[in-house]
């Protein structure tokens, strides 16, 4: 397994993503669906590592796909200014997406699956609200919830299909990514909700934000080398793209 195959598996898996979810208005004012291919390919590190893939977790993988997409729709309506067109109907194409999800798992009659990744939906929306409440939270604890909001889902589906073993990986990456990605937005000037509440807690602890964020990116990237170099339940092949990604990110910070 190369590359090459790594991104082809994410394009066909966005692809079908996308054939669900299509709608000629929608796509024309908000544009296609937005995915993070990171998280699509965490998603697919079981079928990558040669786990039983068949038909059922094919489509389950589709759902939660299209479960992101909703929520990042969503998630990127802007605070101000809701009122234009095109923010209007990006309301409309979460809200659509989420029908989908909801007619796809209908028609699976997969119950399971959609109880689980209703209790994953609740879950990641109530550590986002915790963002608007005036209770003080410790910068592990917002950690914790910044965890659950990039891989909660992801994490409902590996359970399901007693894919477990990958969840320690895959939810340390994609705390590394996201906290990567706040660290650049603030140093652009720029303040997300999520880096104002980190960085009160980190004053709160006579801490920095910068100092807090970059400690816990070092520490999660020395402990994921440590997971993959010792799970044996990993291909090698695997094994190595999953470092490669690691060392090709801390090569990105020192840079």
């Amino acid at each position: 397994m190369n590359a090459t195959y790594i991104q082809n598996s994410i394009a066909q898996l966005k692809t079908e993503i996308f054939m669900d979810v299509r709608h000629r208005t929608l796509q024309k004012y908000t544009g296609i669906p937005v995915l993070d291919e990171n998280q699509l390919f965490y998603l697919l590190v079981p079928f990558l590592n040669g786990e039983e893939w068949q038909q059922e977790q094919r489509e389950a993988a589709i759902t939660v796909g299209i479960v992101y997409a909703a929520l990042a729709a969503h998630d990127h309506i802007k605070e101000f200014d809701a009122t234009s067109k095109e923010q209007q109907l990006t309301v409309l194409a979460g809200d659509f997406y989420s029908g989908r999800y909801y007619e796809i798992l209908a028609m699976s009659r997969n119950v399971v699956l959609i109880r689980s990744l209703s209790q994953g939906i609740v879950a990641r929306c109530e550590h986002q609200i915790k963002v608007y409440e005036t209770e003080k939270r410790t910068i592990e604890q917002w950690f914790d919830s910044i965890s659950n909001i990039e891989s909660g889902l992801i994490s409902k589906f590996f359970e399901l299909y007693s894919f477990s073993e990958y969840i320690p990986i895959m939810e340390k990456s994609l705390l590394i990514l996201r906290l990567e990605r706040e660290w650049a937005t603030y140093r652009r000037g720029q303040v997300t909700l999520m880096s104002k509440a980190l960085e009160e807690s980190a004053r709160y602890a006579g801490s920095t934000y910068s100092n807090v964020i970059q400690d816990k990116i070092v520490q999660l990237k020395t402990e994921l080398l440590q997971v993959i170099e010792y799970a044996s339940f990993l291909q090698s092949d695997v094994k190595q793209a999953l470092q490669a990604r690691v060392e090709a990110s801390i090569a990105s910070t020192n840079g």
